[in-house]
């Protein structure tokens, strides 16, 4: 299995919205660029592993439940 940076963009994607939260006020939880938001949960870009535990954080889960959430996705396809 190897990362894949579009499906990690789905899932970021995924919870801000299950969140209710619009990528402006996830982008300024967490402290980054809207724009880079956008092209993490577009799959353009893969994020570091500090933005993503900043992602994390804005979104109120751990970074190890993001990647199990990718694991499961990853492992169906």
């Amino acid at each position: 299995m190897s990362y894949n940076k579009y499906i990690t963009g789905q899932i970021i994607g995924m919870l801000r919205v299950k969140r209710g939260l619009t990528q402006e006020q996830l982008s300024g939880l967490a402290n980054i660029a809207r724009s880079h938001l956008a092209y993490i949960e577009n799959g353009d870009v893969t994020p570091t592993a500090d933005t993503l535990w900043r992602i994390c954080d804005a979104l109120g889960i751990r970074v190890s439940t993001l990647f199990e959430q990718l694991e499961n996705e990853t492992d169906t396809e």
